[in-house]
């Protein structure tokens, strides 16, 4: 029944997005190539908002996967008793807490910079992906323990039985067997940040922005433009763009997806 529901779902959004795909859902009345090298502003199309997910999904990712890495390892195989438990404690915790809150922490941030130290500060695509890489990093934290974990203990000793440091063994003997497990993880936490909206609501998207032209600056993306053309169109042809970003966005997601398929393979064979 799920499924049924999910295809039919996709099923619409697909006939109606389909409708409008070209080269007009992207750069409206601009021409391709000026539009694509930003030498002229696209005001009616959505590839400023496909360029700013992609920029925004990618800055979030590189800022979680590290910290996620080292958390998963270090509660897996260093973390014991009352260590562990409170480190699974606030994870659990973190994980439970809605974009909402996230997105307001932002803007609290923001704000404390103001009065503060820098008085200059705004909302930006980098504080959007630093919101972000927080909200995701519960999901690569528990992918990576749990891909660890399930790695019996005497696979994860052989490598100490060889001489083998510890640095050496996690890079070279748990990694490789635990990279399936942890690019699932990944996968999850790179779907949770195409999509959110209410983060980046309140820390640096905004409509008309053009392409992102710094890590310090507005931004424009997919999941904020449906939300502004769901709420706020004017004529069906508005709605139908809305229709036609909620696809590109799948479809984005899905190319992600793909690429971190790809990448597991090229570690996968690069390491064995």
């Amino acid at each position: 029944m799920t499924t049924t529901v999910v295809c039919g779902l996709l099923g619409f959004i697909a006939w109606q997005g389909g409708a409008v795909l070209g080269p007009a859902l992207f750069f409206g009345d601009a021409p391709a190539w000026p539009a694509i090298s930003g030498q002229v502003p696209v005001w009616d199309g959505i590839w400023p908002a496909c360029v700013g997910t992609l920029v925004l999904v990618l800055l979030a990712a590189s800022l979680a996967l590290p910290f996620g890495l080292g958390c998963g390892l270090y509660l897996a195989i260093l973390a014991k008793g009352r260590k562990k438990a409170f480190c699974s404690l606030c994870i659990n915790q973190l994980a439970g807490t809605p974009s909402i809150v996230m997105g307001l922490f932002g803007f609290a941030m923001i704000l404390f910079l103001r009065r503060t130290f820098v008085p200059g500060a705004n909302t930006c695509l980098l504080l959007a992906g630093v919101c972000l890489a927080v909200l995701i990093l519960p999901y690569i934290v528990r992918a990576t323990q749990n891909a660890v974990e399930a790695i019996p203990l005497t696979q994860r000793l052989i490598g100490p039985s060889l001489g083998l440091t510890l640095w050496q063994n996690m890079v070279y003997s748990i990694l490789p067997q635990a990279s399936r497990g942890i690019l699932g993880g990944v996968i999850l936490a790179v779907g949770r940040a195409a999509e959110d909206t209410a983060v980046i609501l309140l820390t640096g998207v905004v409509a008309n922005a053009g392409l992102p032209r710094g890590v310090l600056g507005p931004f424009e993306a997919l999941p904020f433009t449906i939300y502004y053309l769901a709420a706020e169109y004017r004529s069906q042809s508005e709605l139908q763009t809305g229709f036609g970003a909620c696809l590109e966005l799948l479809i984005l997601t899905a190319l992600l997806f793909v690429s971190a398929r790809w990448i597991q393979r090229k570690i996968e064979n690069t390491w064995y």
